[in-house]
C-alpha cells in the first residue's frame, strides 16, 4: 500500500487556509509507526464524519461548529429558546462564527471517502467497506447537505476549490453556483447507488441505500424552496425532477432522517449538556405564548411545565439587568422538554413533517398541480404531531381550529399557515428553522429590546471568522465585497429576499 499523504492528504484539507492552530496530515505525519501510514478505513471515517456533523455531546463542544441539531445560536434568533442567565448570543452579541472544523473534519472525511475510492491504485482497498459507488454516492449526499448549512450560515464561502489538491487560499463561490451545484450533486449522487456492498460505517441510516435516496431527493425539494422568491423557475424545476424522482422522497415518520444519540457522556444529544447541565436558558416567552395561541398540543412536550405547574417562557431580548427583574416579576420558567434533553433523545435532519409542508407549499405556489393541498398540510401537521407523541384524534381536532385549519384557495392565508406550522414543527432545529425564517419572514418576530448589535435588528447570516482575514486574505476581501462590501451579520444571503 502507499503511503495516503502523496495522493490524499494535499487533497483533503483546507487546515492550512482556515486554521493557523494545525497542520494538514499531522495525524499520518507525527505517526511513528511507518506501516500505519497507509489507507485510513472508509467506514471509520464515516462513522466518525457522521457524529462530528451532529456535534459533540460534551461540554468541550457545546458552542462548535459542527452542532448542526443543536445549535444554540439559530435556535435564540428564531426565538425557540431564550437566555435565562448570562444573556449575550440571544443579544446579537457574535459578529463572526468560525467554520474550520467543518472543513478540516467531515469536508475533510469526505474528501478521504472520494479520493479512495476514485483513485484507481486505492479504490479496491477502499471497497472492503462497501461498492466504491455506494461510497462516493453516501459522501456525495453529505457533503452536498453540510456545505448547504455553511452557505446558508455565511453566504458565498469557499466550495468548488475546497479540499483540492495544493490549494490553501481556496476562493469563495458566490451562493447562487453553490446552489447550482448542490442540485447536480444530489441528482447525481442518488443515480450513483448501485446493488453492490453498502457503506460499512453508516450510524445515519445503516447502509439502506432507499434511505439515503429518499434523504437526498427531500433535501434537493427543501433547497429549491428556499429559491421560491429570488429564482422560483430554477427552483419550480429542482423540486418537480426531486418530487418525481423514482425513488421517492421522505413521507412517513418511519423514513425520517434522525440520527440516534446515546445514553452517555461521549455521544450524547448535544441538547443534554446545553439545556439541563448548563440550566442556561428555557423556552422563549414567544414560542411558549404562540403555542398558547394555538392550543398546541405540541406544548406539554416542547416544554417543561415551570416549578408552579403552569407553561411559561424566558423573557427573550434582555440584557443581564433586565433579565433578572424580569425573571423576579415573573416567576419559574419551563424548560425544553425532556423529549428533547435526555441523553438518547434522537436529532432529526429532515422529517415527512418538513418534507410535506414543502409539498403544500409546493402546491400553493403551483409548482405542481397534481398534489392534494390540503391533504398533504394535514398529513404534515398530523406527522409532526405523532412524532411527539400525540393522537390522530387530536390531530384531527387541532387541523380544525381557526388557527390552523387550511383552505387551499386562500393562497396568501395558505402560505402563511404552512410557514407557520413548519416552524412549530421543526423545533428545536434553529439551523433549518432560522433558515425558512428568513426565507418567509414569519412568524413575525421582534428583535432583542437590549440587542448588541449595531442594526438592533435579528441578524441574517453569520459574519466571516476572523482567520480568514490573514490566512485567506484576497478571498476574504473577494467574499465580503461579493456580500455587499462589508462583513456585516445584517447582510443577507441570496436567497434571503423578504
Amino acid at each position: 500500500m502507499k503511503n495516503i499523504f502523496s495522493k490524499t492528504i494535499l487533497g483533503a484539507s483546507l487546515v492550512v487556509a482556515l486554521n493557523s492552530c494545525s497542520k494538514f496530515g499531522d495525524k499520518y505525519l507525527n505517526n511513528p509507526n511507518p506501516q500505519v501510514n497507509t489507507v485510513a478505513n472508509t467506514s471509520q471515517l464515516l462513522t466518525n464524519l457522521l457524529y462530528k456533523s451532529c456535534g459533540r455531546g460534551n461540554a468541550g463542544a457545546v458552542n462548535g461548529d459542527l452542532i448542526t441539531l443543536g445549535a444554540k445560536e439559530p435556535a435564540l434568533f428564531v426565538q425557540y429558546i431564550a437566555e435565562a442567565i448570562y444573556p449575550s448570543e440571544g443579544l446579537y452579541a457574535s459578529t463572526s462564527g468560525e467554520w474550520a472544523t467543518f472543513y478540516s473534519g467531515p469536508l475533510m472525511d469526505l474528501a478521504f471517502i472520494i479520493n479512495y475510492n476514485t483513485d484507481a491504485d486505492l479504490k479496491g482497498v477502499a471497497a472492503a467497506n462497501g461498492s466504491n459507488n455506494n461510497q462516493i454516492a453516501t459522501a456525495r449526499i453529505w457533503r452536498a447537505y453540510l456545505m448547504s448549512i455553511l452557505t446558508d450560515r455565511w453566504g458565498n464561502v469557499p466550495y468548488s476549490q475546497a479540499n483540492k489538491v495544493g490549494l490553501v487560499n481556496p476562493a469563495y463561490d458566490n451562493q447562487k453556483d453553490i446552489y447550482t451545484d448542490l442540485f447536480k450533486e444530489l441528482r447525481e449522487a442518488v443515480d450513483q447507488f448501485d446493488n453492490g456492498a453498502a457503506f460499512k460505517g453508516d450510524i445515519l441510516f445503516n447502509g439502506d441505500q432507499t434511505k439515503w435516496k429518499k434523504f437526498a431527493n427531500s433535501l434537493r425539494m427543501v433547497l429549491a424552496m428556499r429559491l421560491s422568491k429570488v429564482d422560483a423557475v430554477t427552483g419550480k424545476a429542482e423540486y418537480l425532477s426531486a418530487s418525481t424522482h423514482a425513488a421517492g422522497y421522505i413521507t412517513t415518520n418511519a423514513d425520517n432522517a434522525v440520527f440516534a444519540y446515546q445514553d452517555n457522556l461521549n455521544f450524547r444529544n448535544p441538547w443534554n449538556n446545553q439545556a439541563v447541565e448548563s440550566n442556561a436558558f428555557g423556552v422563549s416567552d414567544f414560542f411558549v405564548n404562540l403555542l398558547k395561541s394555538y392550543n398546541d398540543p405540541r406544548l406539554n412536550v416542547y416544554a417543561t411545565q415551570s416549578t408552579t405547574g403552569n407553561y411559561k417562557g424566558v423573557p427573550y431580548g434582555l440584557n443581564a439587568g433586565n433579565l433578572a427583574t424580569a425573571l423576579a416579576a415573573a416567576g419559574p420558567y419551563s424548560k425544553m422538554g425532556t423529549t428533547f434533553t435526555a441523553r438518547n433523545s434522537p436529532g432529526y435532519f429532515i422529517t415527512a413533517a418538513q418534507v410535506l409542508l414543502t409539498r403544500a407549499e409546493a402546491g400553493l405556489r403551483g409548482w405542481v398541480t397534481t398534489t392534494n393541498i390540503k391533504a398533504d398540510y394535514d398529513a404534515a401537521v398530523t406527522a409532526s404531531l405523532a412524532l411527539n407523541g400525540i393522537s390522530a384524534t387530536a390531530a384531527t381536532t387541532y387541523l380544525a381550529t381557526t388557527n390552523v385549519l387550511l383552505n387551499p384557495t386562500n393562497v396568501s392565508d395558505g402560505l402563511n399557515k404552512v410557514a407557520i406550522q413548519k416552524y412549530i414543527a421543526l423545533y428545536p432545529n434553529g439551523v433549518e428553522a432560522f433558515a425558512e425564517w428568513r426565507r418567509t419572514g414569519l412568524p413575525a418576530l421582534t428583535p432583542a429590546v437590549d440587542a448588541l448589535n449595531a442594526s438592533k435588528q435579528i441578524p441574517r447570516r453569520w459574519g466571516y471568522p476572523t482567520t480568514e482575514a490573514t490566512l485567506n486574505t484576497a478571498a476574504y476581501l473577494s467574499g465580503i465585497a461579493s456580500m455587499g462590501g462589508d462583513n456585516s451579520i445584517d447582510r443577507r444571503v441570496y436567497w434571503d429576499k423578504q
